[in-house]
């Protein structure tokens, strides 16, 4: 659940940092994920369902579902760091807690506790359809880094 810190929209400055970076990721590129929401401390993130991110009884693949999931949480943290920063992945867990169906995934990544050098986040995935009720079929947890930006 989102605190009142975490419920509002990121500025203009923020969600441009981090769309100019999700720009660069080629995974997400590749399996079509988008950014669908950037607050302080927590984005979504969009896969839409096709043959390609699919195992084969035709659920998403648990990598795909994993990879945005992952996204999500950096980027959840990356919204809270400084502009000379980025972030990377130190480590992550996820459960698969049934299988991956619907029209499209999505992965919310929120911040748990923030850090000077490591931030903690909370990893959800959903399973929804474009009418009804979504269907978590993934969480998890992850740290990551605050690292200073190469230039």
């Amino acid at each position: 659940m989102e605190d009142e810190s975490q419920s509002g929209e990121a500025s203009p400055a923020v969600r441009k940092r981090v769309l100019e970076s999700f720009g660069r990721q080629g995974l997400m590129s590749h399996l079509g994920a988008r950014i669908s929401r950037i607050a302080p401390g927590v984005v979504h993130i969009v896969l839409p369902g096709r043959p390609e991110v699919t195992q084969q009884n035709g659920y998403f693949h648990a990598g795909a579902t994993s990879a945005i999931a992952d996204s999500a949480g950096g980027y959840a943290a990356y919204t809270l760091f400084p502009e000379d920063a980025d972030v990377l992945t130190v480590e992550y867990k996820i459960n698969l807690l049934a299988p991956a169906v619907g029209d499209h995934l999505e992965a919310v990544g929120t911040v748990l506790k923030p850090g000077r050098t490591l931030t903690v986040c909370g990893l959800e995935v959903f399973g929804r359809r474009d009418e009804g009720t979504p269907k978590l079929v993934a969480n998890g947890q992850q740290t990551l880094i605050r690292v200073p930006r190469e230039r």
